[in-house]
């Protein structure tokens, strides 16, 4: 189940918030419903370049709050603000309503978003870079920003190949079956002359076991990785593994417990 299932989906109301923030009633849901995939669609392919992580839609009555989270605010914002404001204005068009806002919030640290390392691998593949090179750098770095393990998957004609193949490239762990295991995962795919590649990645951010916000607009600071493992009680977290090793050192004196000797006595 841990890996057929979309690993997001299925902490949705446990350590995740859902990304559209609505009521619809039976007569209009599925019309809000293809509002918010057009309004995803449209800023995917006006923002190429604006390395957007997510889109989360909020609806009030009569207004329509839009939070584009992503790691190049200065590109969407534009200079002097012009760029965030024609995007608005093409927004009321395609939405065909007055009241539009457009919120934009910074990801500080993108090597631990898994859309924008999906999305780095896939431009990086189009621009004809080896793809296990990609893939190892972009795991280099999320594991150098604090992940506990990254996982990334990439199937097709890889390398222009005749024969299309799946290729699985994994660091730390990823426990997809735990729920209270912050994962963060994407799918995307690579345009290449020789075809589509697609890119599946899967970061593991380590466990919450304290209360989460699940508003999705909640961006975590400095201790965005390291409050996720749950305190003991007195504040007493360090690794007890050296212990084990200092009392299984000191349980018979130490050193060679074959008897008296060692190697001489078993003559």
């Amino acid at each position: 189940m841990g890996q057929k299932t979309n690993p997001v989906g299925a902490r949705l109301g446990i350590i995740r918030g859902w990304e559209s923030n609505w009521y619809g009633s039976k007569r209009d849901y599925s019309t809000k419903l293809i509002e918010d995939h057009k309004i995803r669609t449209y800023l995917a392919a006006r923002i190429n370049k604006g390395g957007i992580a997510k889109i989360v839609i909020e609806r009030t009555l009569g207004k329509l709050i839009i939070t584009i989270h992503t790691s190049k605010p200065g590109i969407i914002i534009g200079k002097g603000g012009n760029e965030v404001d024609r995007i608005k204005e093409e927004l009321k068009k395609l939405t065909g309503k007055d009241d539009v806002q457009i919120n934009i919030l910074e990801i500080r640290r993108p090597e631990l978003d898994a859309n924008i390392v999906a999305d780095t691998i896939a431009k990086q593949i189009e621009n004809r870079i080896n793809y296990k090179r990609a893939i190892k750098m972009a795991i280099a770095s999320t594991l150098r920003m604090g992940a506990e393990g990254i996982k990334v998957k990439v199937s097709g004609r890889l390398g222009g190949s005749e024969i299309a193949r799946t290729e699985e490239i994994k660091q730390g762990r990823t426990p997809l079956h735990t729920y209270r295991m912050d994962i963060d995962y994407a799918s995307l795919f690579a345009l290449t002359v020789y075809g589509k590649i697609g890119i599946k990645v899967w970061i593991c951010k380590g466990e919450v076991l304290a209360k989460r916000d699940l508003n999705p607009n909640f961006v975590g600071g400095k201790s965005d990785v390291s409050d996720r493992r749950d305190r003991r009680p007195g504040g007493d977290d360090r690794d007890r593994r050296d212990d084990r090793r200092d009392n299984r050192d000191n349980r018979g004196g130490g050193g060679d417990r074959r008897g008296g000797g060692g190697r001489d006595n078993r003559r």
